[in-house]
């Protein structure tokens, strides 16, 4: 039975929950177009009730990727090629996962990367403006994910991966990044990170070291046209 609720902030009136799922439900939304017409928006959100959606609250990152760099020379990049029912194919992807209750991202990404590949992760502290959720496909999911940065170490491992996984362990040089990018499916995420990696010289999280994002002046900054 769909559940209703009346939410009257911004442009969405209403919200219909479809569906009752752990992972992903549909809602409805009654959403105001610019014209003034209301018409109906269907949401796809990992939000298990409709008053957790983002368009009623701010929660959490609901999912942790992990940007992590492999070897002494820091010459590879750590990489899982996993089989993803929606497409019906294997996909590079970083490794990742969604953040459990009380965990903070970066336990989290220790867990999942560990799960995934058998490799043991070290965080980088960086700024957090690097780390902060963002939005994966906004036209259709309230989905939000960060990214941490760090090292991985250890030995390769299937063995800790769940039953529902089907991943394969790559670390990645350079020049199989370039050959992954050219003929391969890729996460976006994951894809403009392995063109940074491939553009890099030495270690290719040392763009984290500078302190953050730089604070430009009002007139450096890109315009919204009306």
């Amino acid at each position: 039975m769909a559940d209703k609720i009346t939410h009257k902030t911004g442009r969405v009136e209403e919200i219909t929950q479809q569906t009752h799922n752990r992972f992903l439900n549909l809602y409805e939304f009654e959403a105001e177009r610019r014209n003034g017409k209301v018409a109906p928006y269907f949401v796809a959100s990992r939000a298990e009730e409709a008053d957790r959606l983002r368009a009623v609250t701010r929660r959490p990152a609901d999912g942790v990727a992990i940007c992590s760099v492999y070897g002494e020379k820091k010459d590879r990049i750590v990489l899982v090629r996993q089989f993803r029912v929606p497409i019906n194919d294997y996909i590079y992807e970083f490794p990742a996962g969604l953040v459990e209750p009380g965990e903070t991202i970066e336990q989290s990404g220790v867990r999942e990367i560990y799960e995934e590949t058998g490799l043991t992760f070290s965080p980088k502290k960086v700024d957090p403006r690097y780390c902060r959720p963002f939005y994966t496909t906004v036209g259709m999911t309230d989905e939000s994910c960060s990214t941490i940065y760090g090292y991985c170490s250890g030995t390769p491992s299937n063995a800790h991966e769940e039953e529902s996984e089907d991943i394969q362990i790559v670390l990645a040089d350079r020049a199989e990044c370039r050959r992954i990018l050219k003929e391969e499916n890729v996460a976006v995420m994951c894809a403009y990170m392995l063109m940074h990696f491939i553009a890099s010289q030495g270690d290719p999280l040392a763009f984290l070291d500078e302190g953050g994002l730089e604070t430009g002046k009002s007139a450096d900054r890109g315009q919204v046209s009306e």
